[in-house]
């Protein structure tokens, strides 16, 4: 492509406003489009973590022996409706498809692929903003109840697969956050991860780079879009089709109609995480539980804890008693918290994939549309990453490394 072709990027989370960004800085003329406005869904409400010290995929067999429990305790990490059981089955066989030795150190390596070259992608995509809005002080991983053998365990696993980790006794736990109860055996502190104490404030950010270097907003629904010598883009207004160079699909968890339209399969599921947001302030750095699975971190305003999962689909309003229970979780974690009252409540679907891994790259059958979607859990960690690998396929330059493991054609 030569530079000042058009390119639309579809979706204004954190994936597509970094590529906007990215593409626009590179010369090329960029529409941004979104019907909600930018980063009203998961790139809102998240946990603010960059979590780059997670390269283990979630289809883990070591899973399949707890489900049953945690489908019966209510303060488990784990929902799922039942009245939206026999639509996610087809998702969950093919998460369990991928718990076999192969997939899971196949899935692994691409995880880690990505990780490991996140944090600077934003380095680099922030430039001087960088310390302004994204904070380098590690996050710890608590035990409570796990025997020693298993967390020396864990943290063998992660030194294997090169995470920058340090296992923490009691002691050495509450000289770096004092405020954690001594309920806390042993953690282990992530030395590499950074988390933003505001990731709407890191996404507008953004967006107003994207604007100020000559970007175009449009906040319309893209309903439909098809290829012939250019791209032609529908959106839910009338009028005539936008013509454009190249598309970037980045719709997240809203990312499998147009995929359909299409003509490509995406097992996608509506993973849906819910934060309760505390006005009171505590901890120095993201802290998640073992036990618990869910996650505390300090915000510009407060504390903000997050977590759980629940397959519910797009459509069912918010069930908040999943973000009621998170707030039980953190008085039990924290000194002087045992009077704090319910915060506010946020929920957004995440974008899951049953390998645990995005979709990047080029559609096979139309090579001016492209993807960068489905980034799970890890949308915030890998979008300035993902946002420099869709700018290398813009450009037709190679890759800094091998995205093959994230195309769409594995589904198909």
């Amino acid at each position: 492509m030569t530079k000042n072709n058009k390119i639309a990027v579809i979706g204004a989370g954190i994936i597509g406003v970094c590529n906007a960004v990215q593409l626009q800085r590179h010369g090329y003329q960029v529409s941004l489009f979104d019907p909600n406005g930018v980063s009203t869904q998961c790139s809102m409400g998240n946990a603010g973590h960059f979590a780059t010290e997670q390269v283990f995929p979630l289809a883990d067999k070591a899973l399949l022996k707890k489900l049953p429990g945690m489908l019966m305790n209510k303060l488990s990490p784990l929902r799922i409706d039942w009245r939206y059981l026999v639509k996610a089955l087809p998702w969950f066989a093919r998460f369990c498809s991928n718990m076999p030795a192969r997939a899971y150190r196949h899935n692994t390596e691409a995880l880690k692929a990505l990780n490991l070259a996140a944090i600077d992608a934003y380095k680099r995509l922030l430039g001087e903003n960088f310390d302004a809005h994204i904070t380098r002080n590690g996050s710890l991983l608590t035990f409570e109840k796990f025997s020693y053998d298993d967390i020396e365990k864990l943290y063998q696993a992660y030194v294997s697969n090169g995470v920058n980790v340090e296992l923490l006794d009691q002691q050495a736990t509450q000289a770096l956050e004092p405020q954690l109860h001594n309920t806390i055996n042993y953690a282990l502190l992530f030395k590499d991860v950074a988390h933003t104490t505001d990731p709407h404030k890191l996404s507008n950010t953004l967006f107003q780079e994207f604007l100020r270097l000559g970007g175009q907003f449009i906040q319309q629904a893209v309903t439909n879009i098809q290829q012939h010598d250019k791209v032609m883009v529908a959106t839910d207004t009338q009028g005539s089709l936008p013509h454009f160079d190249k598309v970037v699909i980045c719709t997240g968890a809203w990312s499998k109609q147009l995929c359909k339209q299409l003509g490509y399969k995406l097992p996608l599921e509506a993973e849906r995480g819910y934060h309760n947001m505390l006005s009171k302030h505590a901890l120095s750095r993201p802290v998640a539980s073992a036990d618990r699975q869910f996650i505390m971190t300090p915000m510009q305003n407060g504390l903000r804890l997050a977590g759980t999962v629940e397959f519910a689909g797009l459509n069912r309003p918010p069930f908040y008693t999943r973000a009621a229970s998170l707030l039980t979780h953190a008085k039990d974690m924290l000194k002087g918290f045992s009077d704090v009252q319910q915060g506010s409540y946020w929920m957004g679907p995440r974008p899951s994939l049953p390998d645990s891994l995005p979709v990047i790259g080029q559609a096979p059958e139309h090579p001016n549309i492209l993807f960068a979607l489905g980034h799970q859990h890890l949308g915030l960690t890998q979008a300035a990453i993902t946002s420099e690998l869709i700018a290398n396929l813009v450009a037709n330059q190679p890759t800094v490394f091998d995205i093959t493991p994230y195309s769409i054609t594995r589904f198909q």
